[in-house]
């Protein structure tokens, strides 16, 4: 099917992007760029065939950066260029100084993918060889040819929401690398276990009857043998109950129960790994705990009904944050 306008909604979408990073990055302005680190800052002056026009070394934290970008605009000012756009890559957290210092003095902020640098860094001269005075040309050049993004803006509330998203992300990832530690100790040692459920982390009955394994045992799965099989079923209800659950799946206790007398696994390891897998189990609560509380966190819902108020569409996506960076090159 022909289209007859010619342009595809790729297209429209792709022109209405550049058009909008063509508003930051004029050609009547001079391009900064700036490779951030901790006490050392890298910032060229350059035009937009990226030929460098200034070149200085800043001995200074991203806060004390206010004087360099006054340096920059001088020097373009000097070369006949009507303002200076800044550009940086989003590292740490030194580009949110970098972009607030760029906007309490009225001048357009940019950022640059670090990983579109990185290719970028290859083809300059066919080296790895990575420098901050080279990167600084480089962020300048690739700005220049408008393969850069436009950092989210951030008010306080969403500023609030993202700090709380990345709190919920740091924990969702603790707990899956918990799960894999269990599940790789309990392999190793006693894989029968891991059969008495389908899914056995994500059962209360089994994570109950594990925990109380572990706790009574040490390892010497003998000795919860010997405790028999009802009185091990009223101690998984009564740790099923304390979880917050309503009664345990007997059938999966029952399994449980049957693996302790499977004779699989590294058994010289066994009380050392289980006794591991008691510490991580603990762990692994904890941060379910705490990943709860964080889901389950006002705020979260707060900032989203104040964003869709001031006109966000309601239950859509938070923006990407600037250290993603936008992967769709210009």
């Amino acid at each position: 099917m022909s289209n007859g306008s010619g342009v595809s909604r790729g297209d429209r979408n792709r022109n209405a992007r550049l058009a909008r990073l063509r508003e930051l990055v004029p050609v009547t302005n001079a391009i900064v760029g700036i490779d951030l680190a901790d006490s050392k800052q890298m910032v060229v002056v350059t035009d937009h065939d990226s030929k460098v026009v200034a070149r200085r070394t800043f001995r200074c934290r991203a806060w004390d950066l206010g004087s360099a970008l006054d340096w920059a605009a001088g020097r373009a000012a000097a070369k006949g260029w009507a303002g200076v756009t800044v550009s940086c890559e989003p590292t740490g957290h030194r580009w949110r100084v970098l972009g607030q210092l760029a906007a309490d003095r009225e001048m357009p902020f940019v950022c640059v993918q670090p990983m579109v640098t990185s290719w970028a860094r290859r083809t300059e001269d066919l080296t790895f060889d990575k420098t901050d005075e080279k990167d600084a040309v480089l962020i300048a050049r690739l700005t220049a040819q408008l393969r850069c993004y436009i950092p989210e803006r951030v008010d306080e509330t969403w500023g609030r929401l993202r700090h709380l998203g990345a709190r919920r992300e740091q924990l969702v990832e603790e707990t899956v690398s918990q799960v894999q530690q269990m599940r790789d100790l309990l392999e190793c040692v006693w894989p029968a276990v891991l059969d008495a459920a389908r899914q056995p982390f994500r059962s209360r009955t089994w994570r109950a009857a594990l925990t109380v394994i572990l706790d009574r045992d040490a390892g010497d799965l003998a000795r919860t043998r010997r405790l028999g099989l009802a009185r091990f079923e009223t101690a998984v209800r009564r740790e099923v109950t304390r979880s917050g659950g309503q009664k345990p799946c007997l059938r999966i206790a029952r399994r449980v129960f049957t693996a302790l007398a499977d004779p699989a696994g590294v058994t010289e390891h066994r009380r050392g790994a289980l006794e591991r897998a008691q510490l991580v189990m603990t762990d692994w609560q904890e941060s379910q705990r705490r990943l709860a509380e964080s889901l389950s966190h006002r705020s979260l819902h707060d900032g989203v009904r104040r964003r869709s108020a001031r006109g966000g569409r309601p239950g859509a996506a938070a923006p990407q944050p600037a250290e993603h960076g936008d992967l769709r090159l210009g």
